[in-house]
């Protein structure tokens, strides 16, 4: 059973070497894999030694039994020609072909156990190996989301950069609208001191191509708040007549 012990450690060295320096878990699955493969061809390699073995000693025992029945055959026979000395021969013959055929069946008896636990062995790692390919899928899987998830994470990081940045743009921003709010209003206020005079100057300014029309207009309401001369005597007489009828 040496070779059983030796692949349980080669086994156990490999995995828990792999699971010791697990730096990439994706890249140490697969060279577990990888391993895992390799050592299950070694037990191939031995499990066919091992049945090969069972093999050989089941033909020798089959050989021996086989002699073992041809010997009793011929020490009946030698019986039944009255050959008794023959018979004694054929006997003593058939005694150490049974101590033989007791040796042969313990090396066969072992030699089937071995096989039956290096199929079993055989058996067992190949459904392993299977399960274990069935796991890795899922474990890369997981692998790609937990990638994923990270950039995630970082494109959250520097999302919330952006956003800082963002906030002191509009700071800055709303800071130059007030100051150009300030610089509106004070342009103003100077402003309008000088505007409200120059207006006031402007109304009472006129064109030098106006004054004409200015002095002709001044003359025309003068003429009309004096008395036409022609009715001046009637205007008079009027005032008499008044004065008279006062004093009677």
């Amino acid at each position: 059973m040496g070779i059983l012990t030796r692949f349980k450690d080669i086994m156990s060295s490999n995995i828990n070497a792999l699971l010791d320096k697990a730096e990439n878990p994706e890249k140490m699955i697969d060279q577990c894999l990888r391993n895992l493969n390799s050592d299950l061809g070694k037990v191939k390699s031995e499990t066919a030694a091992v049945m090969a073995e069972e093999q050989r000693a089941k033909r020798e025992l089959n050989e021996c039994d086989a002699e073992i029945n041809k010997i009793q055959n011929y020490a009946a026979k030698a019986v039944a020609a009255g050959n008794d000395d023959d018979a004694r021969k054929f006997l003593e013959k058939k005694q150490n072909l049974l101590a033989k055929q007791s040796e042969l069946q313990q090396t066969f008896n072992a030699a089937h156990s071995n096989s039956e636990n290096m199929r079993a062995m055989n058996d067992k790692l190949t459904k392993d190996i299977a399960k274990l390919e069935e796991r890795r899928n899922a474990i890369k899987a997981k692998m790609n989301i937990a990638r994923t998830q990270e950039h995630i994470n970082e494109m959250t990081s520097s999302t919330s950069g952006a956003n800082s940045s963002i906030s002191a743009f509009e700071r800055m921003e709303e800071k130059a609208n007030n100051m150009l709010d300030k610089a509106n209003a004070m342009a103003e206020l100077n402003k309008s001191g000088r505007d409200d005079m120059s207006e006031l100057e402007a109304k009472y300014d006129s064109a030098p191509g106006n004054q004409a029309i200015e002095d002709e207009l001044a003359a025309l309401k003068a003429g009309m708040s004096q008395p036409v001369s022609g009715n001046q005597a009637v205007e008079d007489e009027l005032a008499a007549l008044k004065a008279g009828m006062q004093d009677n």
